[in-house]
């Protein structure tokens, strides 16, 4: 048996491949198609698309959303755009995947395997390593990187209960001072004002951090700008600003999918840094999916430290290689 079908495109498989992920306890916007088919129209040139149904064509098990170039066979995407990669399981016995995705794997081209980015928990960690060494594969598994997140409690009191003494301490003593500089809100972007918001967030995001402004090259922007309306349109972004006496001080990009609220990435005003702007819009975003019934709150790659005062805990990311 094969996977491969070479007329398979994202709009062939979006469909269902959208209710997997929906129906994942993991589900994020990184394994979705519309991610994904707008990441390959900006940066996947030179590389060969390789959507494969895993399983019964007609009533597939899962999909594996690869991609090859030359012999070396990978996801879509890298870690840079990417917090999150993995196959996509449908309702069934992940065993059954992953046997059938080995027999795919087993008539594909290619030397070497990299899955970059697969979170602590995913049965691919569990279940593909050893089908491939029984393919004869050497196969490497290691720490990339963490993506710390929150397990969201009923109610706000309850979350700053759960803080450790000191960072509560901290929380609501910024709270306070933002107070005291005047009146401040929570606003969101909103469908006509979209373009405009996304630029004040580029700027934001420059302004905050030089990383940002080297990581922001025209291509990166023009990929920001496309997944942001897409998130949109499909009714999963969030982006939220602090108003600070009528100005934007700084914003957060988030997006809502499947009970969780994911972190993915925010900028202000540098001249506002002393009244942590930054850090208090991200509390704020909390406490709104809070109120909103959202289950988790996921900060995504990395591990800055403010994550962690916010009450964050610590998620691995795995790299998984297999060679040949």
């Amino acid at each position: 048996m094969t996977c491969s079908v070479p007329s398979a495109s994202f709009t062939d498989l979006a469909g269902l491949w959208q209710a997997f992920v929906e129906q994942s306890n993991r589900g994020s916007i990184f394994v979705t198609p519309r991610w994904q088919e707008v990441w390959w129209q900006q940066f996947g040139a030179g590389s060969e698309l390789c959507l494969l149904p895993v399983g019964s064509e007609l009533s597939p098990l899962g999909f594996a959303p690869l991609m090859r170039s030359g012999d070396a066979l990978s996801f879509i995407g890298d870690t840079d755009l990417f917090d999150y990669h993995d196959f996509i399981l449908g309702p069934g016995a992940p065993e059954d995947f992953y046997d059938a995705l080995a027999e795919c794997l087993l008539n594909e081209r290619w030397s070497s395997l990299t899955l970059t980015s697969v979170v602590e928990g995913s049965p691919t960690l569990d279940l593909l390593p050893g089908r491939l060494r029984d393919m004869g594969c050497e196969v490497e598994v290691a720490v990339e990187d963490v993506v710390p997140g929150l397990d969201l409690p009923a109610t706000w009191d309850d979350y700053l209960a759960g803080l450790r003494k000191k960072d509560r301490h901290e929380l609501r003593r910024k709270l306070r001072r933002l107070d005291s500089f005047g009146s401040y809100r929570l606003v969101e972007a909103s469908v006509e004002s979209l373009e405009q918001d996304v630029s004040l967030l580029l700027d934001l995001m420059r302004e905050s951090m030089e990383e940002k402004r080297d990581f922001m090259v025209p291509e990166r922007e023009t990929f920001f700008r496309r997944a942001v309306a897409d998130a949109q349109d499909a009714g999963w972004l969030r982006l939220f600003f602090l108003e600070l006496e009528g100005e934007r001080v700084a914003a957060a990009l988030c997006f809502d999918l499947a009970g969780r609220r994911l972190l993915y990435n925010s900028g202000y005003r540098l001249e506002q840094r002393a009244n942590s702007v930054s850090l208090l819009l991200k509390a704020l975003t909390i406490q709104q999916a809070i109120e909103q019934g959202l289950r988790y709150y996921d900060f995504l790659r990395g591990g800055e430290q403010y994550k962690f005062h916010l009450g964050a805990h610590s998620v691995d990311l795995f790299r998984l290689k297999a060679v040949r």
